[in-house]
């Protein structure tokens, strides 16, 4: 008997399934962690499941992917300087609980010395019964606009000086780098933009002062990405709408598509706003939570990076002030407030958590999606997209039984 014919097949019955743009009444097959097509293993293998599971009328999507997270359950990935790895593996553990199994580790604006003790210590890893996913490094500054600095400490802010080589200087090694946030309005900006698009490593425009102009120009040279939208930039003018207006620039090449960081938290985006970018642009909106070390905390002080935060009423704040600095929602609760703020679909919910991203980084082949081949990272989800379990590569990797009864 042959390896294949040794893998175990799994079999999701009683589900729809989020496939393609569609709510479909299918089974679900899985083998070797890849959904699989059970033409071929009815008509060419002719074998039958191993085990069958019963989803109990559950929804079946994609996995929740977070590209801008800063950390969470008391964990700073950015001032966490002394236990990298301990820091990103619980908070890829309990990332679980919330749907989520891919995930962007976010470093905010710090010293060159902070980024060369912990970026060697992010790794590409593989989702498990561990934790989510690490997709790679989102690095968010420092070569971003002190007008729009947000919760990044000034002091730390800088300049491309050198061009490509100040990124080299700053950051070290890129190897763990998939996203870098900038402001395109810099000096040296758009040959660097260039440059990293080169090395797939996908730009993204924010904590910017750019005209739309200067947004149009970074497109033109491969950047693809905006970092919370109406967050940290120019707000929307009629004479020149910044890069809010890429959107719908007809500067854009028609085939490509413009994705968009959004904070659908009920906190940092009005549900007015999130309802404008969603009918403006929806195949380009990518939900975030951008969340603190504060995500699972009770109110109080907590870090992110070099400033303290403060904790009160479910909001965050640069400590001793009212400047929102990050978001201590998570994942699930951001997809169904999408929904109810915007009336969307709920295709068009669950899309902008899983297929948007996974787009946003070209891995669309294997992530963010259900068809044949692709990584079998899911969520069950009931009427009400409250989560019911989340899988990685086919594994029940966490169960609320709250609602469901079995724990595979």
């Amino acid at each position: 008997m042959s390896r294949k014919d040794q893998q175990i097949l799994k079999q999701f019955y009683n589900c729809c399934i989020l496939r393609e743009g569609k709510i479909l009444n299918e089974d679900l097959w899985v083998r070797d962690g890849k959904v699989v097509d059970p033409e071929k293993i009815f008509y060419d293998e002719k074998v039958k499941p191993h085990i069958k599971i019963d989803c109990n009328g559950a929804l079946i999507s994609p996995g929740y992917i977070d590209l801008q997270i800063n950390g969470g359950f008391g964990i700073d990935f950015t001032h966490n300087v002394n236990d990298v790895e301990g820091g990103i593996n619980k908070v890829a553990k309990k990332l679980l609980e919330f749907g989520v199994t891919s995930f962007c580790p976010t470093l905010v604006t710090s010293p060159s010395e902070t980024y060369h003790k912990i970026l060697p210590n992010i790794k590409r890893t593989k989702g498990g019964k561990h934790g989510a996913t690490v997709l790679g490094v989102h690095l968010e500054g420092p070569f971003i606009s002190p007008s729009k600095k947000g919760a990044h400490p000034e002091n730390h802010i800088k300049q491309f000086e050198k061009g490509f080589k100040s990124l080299s200087d700053m950051y070290g090694s890129l190897e763990n780098v998939c996203l870098v946030t900038l402001a395109p309005e810099l000096p040296n900006a758009q040959s660097v933009i260039t440059e990293l698009c080169k090395r797939n490593i996908t730009v993204s425009l924010g904590h910017s002062v750019a005209n739309l102009k200067e947004g149009e120009e970074a497109v033109k040279n491969g950047a693809s990405f905006i970092t919370h939208l109406f967050n940290a930039m120019l707000p929307f003018h009629h004479r020149d709408p910044g890069l809010v207006g890429l959107l719908t620039s007809d500067q854009v090449h028609s085939g490509k598509i413009i994705h968009y960081g959004i904070i659908a938290d009920g906190i940092h985006t009005h549900p007015a706003a999130l309802r404008i970018a969603h009918r403006t642009h929806p195949e380009g909106l990518v939900l975030v939570t951008d969340a603190l070390s504060a995500l699972g905390l009770e109110e109080g002080i907590h870090q992110l990076g070099q400033l303290k935060i403060e904790m009160r009423s479910g909001r965050a704040y640069i400590a001793e002030t009212d400047i929102l600095c990050g978001s201590t929602a998570e994942m699930s609760k951001c997809v169904r407030h999408f929904k109810e703020a915007t009336g969307c679909s709920i295709v068009e919910s669950l899309e902008a958590a899983t297929l948007h991203p996974a787009r946003t980084l070209g891995i669309e082949k294997t992530k963010g999606v259900l068809n044949y081949e692709a990584d079998a990272d899911m969520v069950m989800l009931n009427k009400n997209l409250e989560l019911l379990s989340t899988w990685i590569a086919g594994e029940c990797v966490h169960c609320n039984c709250k609602y469901v009864e079995y724990c595979q």
